[in-house]
């Protein structure tokens, strides 16, 4: 069966121009890639979902590859990036869409659903569960994470540490890191965890060294590097340095569930399902329209390119039980 032609295009925001990559016809199905991704995170689905029928459109998340890239670091709070997607599914000509996140794509994603449900019919996460707003703040949280050492998250915090670290190498830096949360690179049990920094050390010590996980072609490596080394990683790192911000923009939502129909998805091996599992369980609260959850055994954290023929046929299953 012949594919529908790809389609790069920007849109405008009411803070610039986002890009974005569309294939298919039909309900449209906006997908939202993590850090530190792009577009290309969902190479393996488009062809798939537009086959099965649907608009699927993947955008560069503001900061990332050719969308805008504001200079303020509270340009990239999580009001602003919900103003961004609901403003790319207005350009697109519809009033409504699903959305799907990966990694931060996926509370981006969650949020965009809780705050503007109006334009968003339902929700995909991707990795990372759903975790209602509340409690301490969150740089408080993460920094009792790890005792001597220090919770990555902390570590990106800090504007320009993270930088000076990635920048010099970003193709080795990303090679490193994809390899460090995939299921068959990730370091072995009892090795020294990758999301934490020793003190006055890098996060890439603790990266394993010597081969590409095997969803990762070269090819695939050289796409991501060449974003990365065209944009710089600020853009994307300011993401983490607004989480504070984000706690406050959003205190009206304090413990609201997530109520439109839904899906999680998550692997096994990865941190963010093992840490979050808590999360996952509270679901029938936090998540009561839930209609599909899988724990994919054996996978890590890039769950829809690890693998993305089981992912595609979750999906489209899911999508295909949702309302018209």
């Amino acid at each position: 069966m012949s594919q529908p032609d790809v389609t790069h295009r920007l849109v405008p925001t009411p803070a610039g121009r986002i890009h974005l990559v569309e294939q298919g016809t039909g309900p449209l199905v906006l997908l939202v890639h993590g850090f530190p991704e792009s577009w290309y995170s969902w190479r393996h689905q488009l062809p798939v979902l537009a086959a099965a029928g649907y608009r699927a459109v993947a955008i560069d998340v503001r900061g990332y590859g050719r969308s805008s890239k504001p200079e303020s670091m509270a340009a990239y709070r999580m009001l602003d990036l919900i103003e961004d997607n609901a403003a790319v599914v207005d350009a697109l000509g519809e009033q409504t869409a699903v959305i799907v996140g990966h990694d931060w794509g996926s509370p981006i994603a969650a949020n965009s659903a809780l705050v503007r449900p109006d334009v968003f019919r339902a929700v995909g996460l991707l990795s990372v569960p759903y975790t209602p707003r509340g409690g301490p703040r969150p740089s408080e949280i993460f920094a009792r994470m790890g005792g001597d050492d220090e919770l990555y998250v902390s570590y990106f915090q800090a504007p320009g540490r993270a930088e000076a670290e990635i920048e010099p190498d970003v193709r080795g830096w990303l090679a490193g890191l994809y390899a460090a949360l995939s299921a068959d690179t990730m370091p072995a049990p009892g090795s020294p965890d990758p999301h934490f920094i020793s003190p006055g050390g890098t996060m890439r010590d603790r990266f394993p060294e010597g081969r590409l996980p095997a969803w990762l072609s070269e090819h695939d490596l050289d796409s991501y590097a060449a974003e990365f080394e065209r944009t710089g990683f600020t853009g994307p790192l300011n993401r983490y340095r607004n989480m504070d911000r984000d706690w406050e923009d959003l205190a009206d939502f304090d413990g609201a569930p997530l109520t439109q129909p839904s899906l999680f998805l998550g692997g096994a091996l990865d941190a963010s399902t093992t840490w979050l599992a808590d999360a996952i369980k509270a679901y029938p609260t936090t998540l009561p329209g839930l209609r599909s959850c899988h724990i994919l055994d054996g996978c890590g954290h890039w769950i829809q390119q690890e693998r993305h023929e089981e992912v595609n046929q979750h999906l489209t299953d899911w999508l295909g039980s949702l309302p018209a």
